[in-house]
């Protein structure tokens, strides 16, 4: 694995749950700071080692279907709350995947983003990196994510979701 870690306050089921569905699917972006209000209170609680926060891209095909990045505004939002520097563009995604949430193993998860991250810029190195995203099901996006942080320098990569699968 070449994330650190992976920390996530909440269970994705329930309210919260349907909050992400609400922010990923029917553009209510408005949910972005609650959600954003409550994974700062983790941060509060639970200290994580970094410099940096990420967010996970989205390829620029699904940027355009959508009109937005449900992980970028998390993290703009947490960015602000927490007064931590954002960096927005130095993660690219290379390939236009599937959605994650449409295959059905972990092996399949981590196929389908096997080399589908880069990091276009060394702004990073050195950097410890928290990497934003709304949900974690089995970690391959995000350790994907670290694989491409870390061979552009990133010193240590840990993921924050705002909720993860049971």
């Amino acid at each position: 694995m070449d994330i650190d870690g992976i920390r996530s306050p909440f269970l994705f089921e329930g309210a919260v749950r349907e909050a992400i569905h609400q922010l990923k699917y029917r553009s209510v972006k408005a949910l972005a700071a609650p959600l954003a209000q409550l994974v700062g209170e983790y941060l509060s609680e639970k200290s994580l080692p970094f410099e940096v926060m990420v967010p996970v891209p989205l390829h620029p095909h699904r940027l355009r279907n959508r009109g937005y990045n449900q992980s970028l505004l998390v993290a703009q939002e947490l960015a602000e709350i927490r007064s931590m520097p954002l960096v927005e563009d130095v993660l690219v995604r290379l390939s236009d995947t599937s959605p994650q949430a449409k295959t059905r193993s972990a092996e399949e998860r981590q196929k389908n983003v096997a080399q589908a991250f880069s990091c276009r810029r060394l702004e990073l190195e050195g950097k410890r990196v928290l990497l934003i995203d709304d949900v974690c099901t089995s970690g391959a996006t995000l350790n994907a994510c670290a694989a491409a942080l870390k061979a552009g320098g990133a010193a240590s990569v840990w993921g924050l979701t705002v909720a993860r699968e049971v």
